[in-house]
């Protein structure tokens, strides 16, 4: 088995593959305060709760856009799976041609998002990632990476809309069905979603316009197939891009990675791991 994380700013997602089939998929919340221990028996917990047993994870591969968690994560792999981990970006390489200006500013994850995107749906395409921040990453027709764009996530901008203005409460992300809110609550939640797919359409229409054509546009990330909901511009929706852009990394890189030297299980101290977290 192969177990693929995606580690994001606000939660770490882990997949686990049968050769190409996921066969069981968790979440835990992006956290540097967890110790290796704690995350270690976690994994162990949620393995045992899908009916799979840790020790038969031959490979782990991991790509993270919060390197303050990294320590913890590699630690607890290698003390409670056994392997040593492949780190996207680090000890392997996503294969893409990268076009930015500064190829190392991209997340890794809009990387692995582009390997998957591009090998299920081809290119050109747009590939949208709404989560904590929505990115827009477009790919040419000879499938390099071009760049795209970066929005605040609709939870973030809500949020701070809850917190700088003081009669203004939280509001549950669901779309009324008038655009006219009679209330307070309706207002806000008509502004947010409308005001959302609204920007998400018009940054596609934008995008397609520079790239010269049509293409399709992928949504992904957790509220990917809500705002699809609204957004006609968006044609295929894939929860799983990113984990199935790791194991298709992992698949082109393995033997590559497999001559490297090998390390095995590690065990360090509590007081060693609280130092390095400091």
């Amino acid at each position: 088995m192969l177990l693929a994380i995606d580690v994001g700013n606000t939660n770490t997602v882990f997949g686990i593959y049968k050769d190409e089939e996921l066969i069981g998929s968790f979440r835990l919340s992006t956290t540097a305060e967890r110790t290796s221990d704690e995350l270690g028996m976690q994994i162990h917990m949620y393995y045992s709760f899908l009916g799979l047993q840790t020790a038969d994870t031959e490979a782990v591969i991991v790509a993270s856009v919060v390197p303050p968690v990294m320590y913890t994560l590699i630690n607890a792999i290698r003390k409670y799976i056994g392997v040593r981990p492949m780190i996207v970006g680090k000890d392997v390489d996503t294969g893409l041609v990268n076009r930015y200006d500064n190829p190392r500013e991209v997340g890794i994850d809009r990387l692995v998002n582009a390997v998957s995107a591009i090998q299920k749906y081809g290119a050109p395409l747009i590939i949208i990632d709404i989560g904590t921040a929505t990115t827009f990453d477009v790919i040419d027709e000879t499938g390099a990476y071009c760049g795209g764009a970066i929005f605040p996530g609709i939870k973030v901008a809500m949020e701070a809309l809850f917190q700088k203005a003081s009669k203004l409460p939280r509001v549950d992300i669901v779309r009324p069905e008038k655009a006219i809110g009679t209330n307070t609550v309706m207002s806000m939640q008509s502004g947010a979603v409308r005001g959302y797919a609204g920007a998400i359409q018009g940054i596609v229409h934008e995008m397609k316009a520079e790239i010269n054509g049509s293409c399709r546009v992928v949504a992904t990330g957790g509220m990917g197939r809500m705002m699809a909901e609204y957004c006609d511009t968006i044609t295929d929706v894939d929860a799983n891009l990113t984990l199935t852009g790791l194991r298709m990394i992992y698949e082109a890189n393995k033997e590559k990675f497999a001559a490297l030297e090998p390390i095995g299980p590690l065990v360090v101290s509590a007081e060693e791991e609280l130092d390095a977290q400091l």
